[in-house]
Parts: structure tokens; sequence; C-alpha cells
């Protein structure tokens, strides 16, 4: 099978980093473009690039010419790592010219006719596509969004339990990793040492984000799911991981060793179709007093599960847990491969 071509946007900073390493050797797609700065461009990736990860460049990526957003690409979509305070035109650009656009920024995640996208969770607003390239007057190219990269194992976890029992109320409290921040990131006088209780827009991103992924796709409109959320958020000294606290108010009580049950065997399309960046257990559950623990387990599936434990009842409302997600592949650009992987095999791309 021949692969799809596909380009980097943002190639250089910590996300972009992120897709090339999770894209080499993937069955279906080639990188053949990146796409940075004007002061990157020209050079070959490994040149201008400051890598992080810890295993090398691949050298499908190392050679290739960085371009500019000016440039002509040779691909097919496009992922973007690109910072918030500049993709809103630039992925815009590329979808009026034609590319559909696999985005991890937050710009237009909150749009009525763009999906936010879990593939486990909301396959089916796949179908805000067609309204949205008709009212943007696009030929092939749209936009797809991943949420958020706290967002993303609170609403894979609460996916299954607002099925089965319907969710009422959530008191979310995150504890997220530095590379969340991007790179440089933070000074390491600020975090070394420290817990800092606020990073700019994320309590807003979790509450609102959530509440549109489980939300109902009604006549062509996402009808927001009807329940509460506040969140509080901290940046901590770990590298990889974000690990939440969560409680949560059920409209119909579940026993826990049901409620276990319900989020050990969840599984949905990306699953039943195979998709080459799927897990094979979504959210994975832990029985051990300790577990999760972000060193131990933020790697399970890959990067791609989410890894729950110390699921108990809760004295204020029905039942608290510890959620554990990988943020920049789970929460990024795992997240956006695996939207890809559905894109494809939904008929968007070929």
């Amino acid at each position: 099978m021949e692969k799809i071509k596909v380009g980097i946007l943002g190639a250089t900073g910590a996300v972009g980093q992120r897709f090339i390493q999770l894209l080499e050797n993937h069955p279906w797609f080639q990188i053949t473009e990146l796409v940075a700065s004007e002061t990157s461009a020209g050079l070959p990736y490994q040149k201008i690039c400051q890598w992080k990860l810890n295993k090398p460049i691949p050298e499908d990526a190392r050679h290739l010419v960085v371009k500019n957003i000016t440039s002509e690409l040779a691909c097919q979509i496009l992922f973007s790592g690109l910072d918030a305070t500049v993709a809103t035109d630039i992925e815009m650009n590329y979808a009026k010219a034609g590319f559909p656009v696999i985005s991890n920024a937050r710009n237009f995640r909150l749009e009525k006719d763009v999906p936010l996208l879990i593939p486990e969770v909301n396959p089916d607003h796949l179908q805000l596509i067609k309204k949205q390239k008709a009212n943007r007057q696009f030929s092939t190219g749209f936009i797809v969004t991943n949420p958020n990269c706290a967002t993303v194992p609170l609403a894979m976890m609460l996916a299954p339990l607002h099925k089965k029992y319907a969710v009422e109320k959530v008191l979310v409290t995150t504890m997220q990793a530095i590379s969340g921040a991007g790179y440089p990131g933070l000074p390491s006088l600020d975090i070394m040492d420290n817990v800092i209780p606020f990073i700019n827009g994320e309590e807003e991103k979790i509450e609102s984000e959530t509440k549109k992924i489980l939300g109902e796709l009604v006549k062509g409109e996402i009808v927001f799911a009807q329940f509460d959320v506040s969140a509080m958020v901290h940046r901590v000294p770990v590298f990889d991981g974000h690990l939440l606290s969560v409680s949560i108010k059920l409209k119909k009580k579940g026993e826990i060793p049901e409620i276990k049950n319900v989020l050990a065997s969840f599984g949905s399309v990306p699953q039943k179709l195979n998709l080459p960046s799927a897990p094979k257990n979504p959210i994975i559950v832990k029985n051990e007093n300790d577990r999760p623990q972000i060193r131990l387990d933020r790697d399970a599936g890959n990067g791609m599960s989410i890894v729950v434990g110390r699921i108990r009842p809760c004295p204020v409302f029905d039942v608290k847990m510890s959620v554990l997600g990988h943020n920049t592949i789970r929460g990024a650009a795992g997240a956006a491969i695996l939207n890809a992987e559905l894109l494809k095999m939904s008929g968007f791309f070929s």
C-alpha cells in the first residue's frame, strides 16, 4: 500500500518532535514535509532542531529541508503542532488551500463546526466536517482538533460512566507535567522544589472541552453534555504525564466493582477497526492502592492508554479515583495521529 504523504506544522517544537517520533515507520503515513518558522527554513531538520526526546531523530526526517508557511507542500494532509499564538491564520489558510489539518492547537476546538475528537468517545462528531466545508467554502480541506492534554484522560474516563450512569457533577484537580508547557517551558527556578497552582486558560479548557466531547450531535449541532465540571490545575516537577484526582456525582448509582468493570471493558471504534495507534485497552484499571503512578504507568499502551486507580466511594459525591494520561502522546501528537487514522478509515482522505 502506498503511504499517505504528510507534513508537520511547527516541526521543531515539543509537539512537532513527538509527531516525528511517533510517525516513524507508521504503516499508513510518511513524513515528506516539515514546516517551521522563517528562521528555521532552508536548512536540514537535524541542523536546526533542538531535539529533546530520548531517542534519536528518525532517519526519514533527519535530512528533510525545513520549509516555511509560504512554501509549496508536496503532501496530502497536515499535522499541526503550532503554538496557539500563531495557529489560527496558518491552519485556516492551509484548510482553505485544500489540506486536511489535524490540529493539536486550541484555537478551533470550540468552533461549532469543528470536531473536537477522541475516536473512542465521539467518532460521530466527524459528521461536522461536511457542515464545516459548506460553512467555510472549503474544497477538500478541513480542520479536526484533538482536546487539551488534561481533558483527554478526563473525558475518556467519564465517557463510559456517563453512558451507563449519567454524570451530574465532576470535580477534578490536576497535577500536570512540565512538558505540557512546551519548550523551553518553565525556568528551573520556578518549577524545581515547587508546585504551581495556575496554568493560564487550563481550567476553562477542561471545563468546556469535556462537555463538548461528551455532547450529542443533534441535527448537525453539538449539544454540550448537561453536567457541571469544576477544574483546579497545578504544574508539578515531572517531565511527562498528567495525573488527575477526580470526584464524580452520578444520576444512577453504581457499585464500585461494577464501575471498575465498566471502565476496564471500555472500547470503541478504534479497537474494532484495529487502527495502528489504538491501544488494545483504552482504559487500564489498577487495583493496587498506590497506582497509577506517573513514572510507572504513563507509557501504558505505548502512551495511548489512560490508567485509572484508587476507585472508591466518595463521601461528598458518589465515586472518586486517580486518572493518568501521557500528555504529549495521548494528550497531543498521538491523539492527532489516531484522529487521522480514523479519518482515513472513514473515507475523508485516501
